[in-house]
């Protein structure tokens, strides 16, 4: 059972709630990022990177018979704020292929470095199955 936090005369979010309860089993996904199940780049383009690290989280998701409606929180970490801001039009078809239009809390937040050097998004979920 999950219920959407929005105060009373807060303007609603776009593309995330500013709060989630749930009640159920819960599932944490490491940090996921755009390479593939084989840890390999595909690519060094921020979107098809997200786009692949977004597909990791579904698969890491249904491993606990989850899927992305459980979501309860995401954090994104990424190494170029100004690119994220300028390529919001193209991530959200991208988002909204693999997650749909399940929207939880959200956090972003622009990192020097991931560990991984050709990493240029990080996303870690928790989720929780009813």
């Amino acid at each position: 059972m999950m219920k959407f936090l929005q105060p009373p005369g807060w303007m609603p979010p776009k593309g995330y709630a500013n709060g989630v309860a749930a009640r159920g089993t819960m599932v944490f996904v490491g940090g996921q990022i755009g390479w593939n199940g084989q840890q390999q780049f595909e690519s060094d383009d921020f979107i098809e990177q997200t786009g692949q690290a977004l597909r990791n989280i579904v698969e890491v998701l249904h491993e606990a018979g989850a899927g992305p409606e459980h979501m309860v929180r995401m954090t994104w970490y990424v190494v170029d704020r100004d690119e994220y801001n300028r390529r919001l039009r193209e991530l959200g078809p991208v988002y909204r292929v693999a997650m749909g239009k399940n929207f939880p809390a959200m956090t972003c937040v622009q990192v020097a470095a991931l560990v991984e050097s050709r990493a240029k998004v990080e996303i870690e979920v928790t989720a929780v199955i009813p």
